[in-house]
């Protein structure tokens, strides 16, 4: 026995011994983990205190440490590979950091550790990154979720969030997600799309973006409505650049997302409640405190519950040119959510008068929806001109037409109905004047086709 334990190797070469035997993939994994655990033990609380530099120098110097005390030989790829990626753990989101610099994926969805999705130019595909475990995927959640002061346990298992860029983040774990936990992230560009952007992409066309921009300088009130990812906020914030520089805007939102250019911006955030069930702030109590703060243009992400009353009032009570964005498939179904939202405030009005706050407060709805080939169109704007009776009444200004799906992708054009909106006379005499032009359907294809030259060409 004691012949047998001489002959025994000493603990460190057993292990080098079991690294170097292991596939690579699970090595890189092993050496990954240790290190990683080291580092977070040494430094603690002092991590937060040091710089990127320094603890970029300190990964290094761990990662050679362990190397060499196994006597495990990577060659210079392997060995950046894994540094980089253990740098990414400590300091960023770790595999996500791959995928969120990349510009030409607009979605990330992580369905467990082991299988990630992506949308990569309106397609999805599956992503080539991957997450070591369940504890790694709910480290990088954590860290995600108590940037923006939230928690994400298994007495509070969902989440909303967002990353330093503003990109949207949407968190669900065990018990309530059966296969690992799931984390959905709405990327955000760096550089916001402008109007432009929305012409060239086909979005919407140059007059139809001329007489929303006429809308807005008017200050019409302005509800976009659209499904999950039909485009709702990009279209917020590109309606928001067209509110004039000197006024003031307040924001409210769920997770600060919008992008305004303007310097007299205050953003507003909601709060979940803390572990006790207290210190909660919805968009309700926000918006009724907007209010109070001597707003000249009120900005809400998205009305979904109560808050469509105190919205609605703050319409009705000089707060005009006020924008925000609803979920409805189409104007007409807009309304019948609205009506639905101010019953959630707990206020039993009659349906009349609700219609009659609505007719009253709202001007203008843009639909845009998400077309199959994954694209997303302007599909109709639309003119609340009143209540005649039990309904209200609206008008359909511009519509987009659908005319094929061939070869993965949607054709048609966008085009003006003929009726001419009832704010024209409004838009004039605030010196927001629209061409009678741009609501005559025979005007077709060319005209859209010049005036979207000089658009982009005046863009550049």
């Amino acid at each position: 026995m004691a012949a047998s334990a001489a002959a025994a190797p000493p603990p460190s070469s057993r292990a080098s011994a079991n690294l170097n035997d292991l596939p690579a993939a699970e090595r890189f994994h092993r050496i990954k983990s240790a290190v990683h655990d080291r580092i977070i033990g040494e430094l603690g609380e002092k991590a937060n205190e040091l710089d990127r530099e320094a603890i970029s120098q300190r990964a290094e110097e761990a990662l050679d440490l362990y190397l060499s005390a196994r006597r495990i030989a990577l060659d210079k790829a392997t060995r950046e590979q894994l540094l980089g990626a253990l740098l990414a753990d400590i300091l960023g989101f770790g595999p996500l950091d791959l995928l969120l610099n990349d510009d030409a994926i607009s979605d990330i969805m992580v369905n467990g550790p082991e299988k990630v999705y992506v949308e990569r130019n309106a397609r999805m595909q599956r992503a080539a990154i991957k997450f070591d475990s369940d504890a790694h995927l709910m480290q990088i959640i954590s860290r995600i979720v108590t940037g923006v002061g939230r928690r994400v346990d298994e007495s509070s298992p969902m989440c909303d969030a967002r990353l330093p860029d503003g990109s949207r983040v949407n968190v669900i774990i065990p018990p309530l997600a059966v296969r690992g936990a799931a984390v959905t992230i709405r990327k955000f560009r760096r550089d916001p799309l402008q109007v432009t952007d929305l012409v060239q992409n086909g979005t919407l066309t140059p007059q139809m973006a001329d007489f929303l921009k006429a809308c807005v300088n008017a200050r019409m009130n302005v509800v976009v409505a659209g499904g999950g990812s039909s485009g709702k906020t990009t279209t917020l914030n590109v309606l928001s650049s067209f509110i004039p520089a000197d006024e003031r805007i307040i924001t409210v939102e769920d997770a600060a997302e919008l992008q305004l250019r303007q310097i007299h911006v205050i953003s507003l955030e909601s709060r979940p409640a803390n572990v006790e069930g207290k210190g909660g702030v919805g968009i309700r109590e926000l918006v009724i405190n907007t209010l109070r703060m001597r707003p000249d243009r009120i900005v809400v992400g998205e009305v979904r519950s109560g808050e469509a009353l105190d919205m609605l009032q703050a319409m009705n009570t000089g707060h005009d040119g006020s924008l925000t964005t609803v979920h409805a498939n189409t104007p007409r179904d807009s309304i019948s959510r609205l009506e639905t939202l101010v019953l959630m405030a707990g206020m039993e009005l009659p349906s009349r008068a609700i219609r009659e706050q609505i007719a009253s407060a709202i001007n203008i709805i843009i639909q845009q929806n998400r077309m199959r080939d994954g694209t997303r169109k302007v599909t109709y704007i639309s003119e609340v001109t009143g209540i005649e009776g039990d309904q209200i009444s609206l008008q359909d200004i511009f519509v987009y037409k659908q005319s094929g799906y061939e070869d993965g992708k949607v054709s048609g054009l966008h085009t003006a109905t003929g009726a001419l909106p009832r704010c024209l006379e409004l838009l004039e005499a605030t010196g927001n004047m629209v061409p009678v032009e741009f609501f005559n359907p025979a005007a077709g294809s060319g005209y859209v086709k010049q005036k979207h030259v000089k658009v982009v060409a005046s863009a550049a």
